[in-house]
């Protein structure tokens, strides 16, 4: 019996056995070195035990087969990570009772009895072969189930992927009257599907890496081969590929990594929930980059026209888009300038006010002991502190806490003459204002500039705020989303796409390429 004598030889055992019990003393080397798995049996699983610190989910199965039980071989799977009725089915049965009576040819099967067992025996559709303990801690830890046999230096990944996951809900974040009402989940594998799903073409390339020392966080990019500019897709593999860090565990770890560098507190990287506006992205040339355990895809390059659009604009006829876009832009300037335009009017230009309004606002100032900056700046720290509140705080209270903060707290400070009842009203427009953008990282881009703008108003009047509009403009000019323009296609000019720009234009307008007849 070759094989068997190949088990009992002391070849490939005792030969390392000094070696071996080194390393279980010592496993640093871990983190350093891929070391390749052994061929005893025992030798592995003891490395295991000793690496995961005997961690009880950690579930070690060992068994025998074949007619006289003299082949050993062992399973290694995370409990709650891998499918039990998978592994006692379509494993454990196969291999410990369908394959019982068989009588192996061991002369003949020796090293190629994995092959044998890999191709002939187990009923499970994903197979990889393992190596050295870097593969096999990885894959055990997604949840796959490992197959060891004794004298061999190799094993088998089974894929057996089984956890607790959120179903398909609509999001929270990004709402619509009109559209799909499906939402990315927290795992990878239903999100690449949603995409697929609504784009049926092979040229839609997923690229999967691991990026995380420590938690080996799959993360994927999802692009139309031949439609997405090849440097782009090159300079996201390039920036995915420089990431040096232990924790990723959501996309705006990614997104902070792989940001263009211009400090600028406006966002370069689109975030979404939702899988129609990652679809459309991707369509138009766009990369998504998908990272497992997180609800929100990111689409590069993102350009400053598109948090001001949303899926929804195209669910809808023309002209109600278009309104509904310039209300977007009207609500974003509004948002940016109105407490700024209301401190230097009252404070340098109030020749520019009617006298009927001049006297009622200065009677509403009669008593008030701050300064209008600073009465502006307390209600705006305050409404802040009440949106995060609101936001934080349980949510069968949180609507309750935000609507008495604003009408109490509000009415309050006027009566006691701590804030005027306009620096009130101009507040509260504002933040209305702000709820209107599409994209929560734009308006919070917007509440950080605010409070820069009415600095410079009550240092300048309306000459500091048309030199902050300037300044805000350069700076735009020279923002950068992975190579493309952060104004892109105001500027650069491009003609041809002011169709979906400001405005959108009917959908006959929009096509771009025929059908081939």
């Amino acid at each position: 019996m070759e094989l068997l004598k190949f088990f009992s030889s002391k070849k490939g055992r005792d030969s390392k056995k000094k070696n071996h019990q080194s390393l279980l003393k010592n496993t640093d080397f871990f983190n350093k070195e891929d070391l390749p798995l052994f061929a005893s049996l025992k030798t592995n699983f003891d490395m295991i035990k000793k690496i995961m610190g005997n961690s009880t989910d950690i579930m070690i199965k060992e068994f025998k087969i074949g007619e006289k039980s003299e082949i050993n071989l062992g399973i290694i799977y995370t409990d709650g990570l891998s499918d039990k009725q998978l592994i006692n089915e379509f494993v454990l049965e196969t291999l410990m009772i369908n394959i019982r009576q068989v009588d192996f040819d061991l002369n003949s099967l020796h090293h190629r009895l994995m092959d044998v067992i890999k191709t002939n025996t187990l009923p499970v559709a994903e197979i990889t072969e393992v190596n050295n303990f870097n593969k096999l801690f990885l894959h055990v830890l997604s949840g796959d189930t490992i197959l060891l046999i004794d004298g061999i230096t190799e094993g088998i990944s089974l894929s057996s992927r089984e956890w607790a996951v959120r179903s398909i809900q609509e999001p929270e974040s990004q709402t619509v009257v009109r559209g799909p009402r499906d939402g990315f989940t927290e795992t990878l594998r239903t999100n690449t599907a949603l995409i697929r799903r609504r784009i049926k073409d092979p040229n839609l390339w997923l690229e999967t890496k691991q990026i995380g020392a420590r938690t080996q966080t799959d993360v994927s990019i999802m692009f139309l081969q031949d439609v997405a500019d090849k440097k782009t897709v090159d300079e996201v593999r390039e920036r995915l590929k420089d990431i040096d860090t232990d924790i990723i565990l959501d996309s705006g770890n990614i997104e902070e990594y792989i940001q263009d560098g211009k400090i600028t507190t406006f966002p370069t990287v689109y975030d979404t929930e939702r899988p129609d506006t990652v679809a459309a992205g991707i369509l138009q040339g766009k990369i998504a980059i998908l990272v497992d355990g997180s609800p929100f895809v990111l689409l590069v390059p993102a350009l400053l026209i598109n948090f001001f659009q949303t899926s929804e604009d195209y669910y809808q006829r023309a002209d109600i888009a278009t309104v509904v876009r310039l209300i977007r832009f009207l609500a974003f300037f509004l948002s940016l300038l109105t407490p700024s335009l209301f401190i230097a009017i009252t404070t340098f230009h109030q020749e520019m006010l009617p006298t009927s309004l001049l006297i009622n606002l200065s009677a509403q100032r009669e008593g008030v002991p701050l300064s209008t900056l600073f009465e502006a700046i307390l209600m705006e720290l305050t409404f802040e502190i009440l949106r995060e509140a609101s936001i934080r705080m349980p949510r069968s209270i949180g609507t309750a806490i935000s609507i008495v903060g604003a009408l109490v707290i509000g009415q309050a400070a006027v009566e006691a003459g701590f804030v005027s009842a306009a620096m009130v009203i101009i507040v509260s427009l504002t933040a209305i204002c702000n709820f209107v953008s599409p994209s929560y990282s734009m308006a919070a881009s917007v509440r950080i500039l605010r409070f820069m703008f009415m600095f410079i108003a009550n240092l300048l009047g309306l000459f500091g705020i048309i030199i902050g509009l300037l300044l805000l403009v350069l700076h735009l000019s020279s923002i950068r989303s992975f190579g493309e323009p952060y104004l892109t296609p105001l500027a650069p000019f491009k003609l041809k796409a002011q169709k979906d720009s400001i405005v959108r234009l009917p959908k006959w307008f929009l096509e771009t390429t025929k059908r081939k007849k």
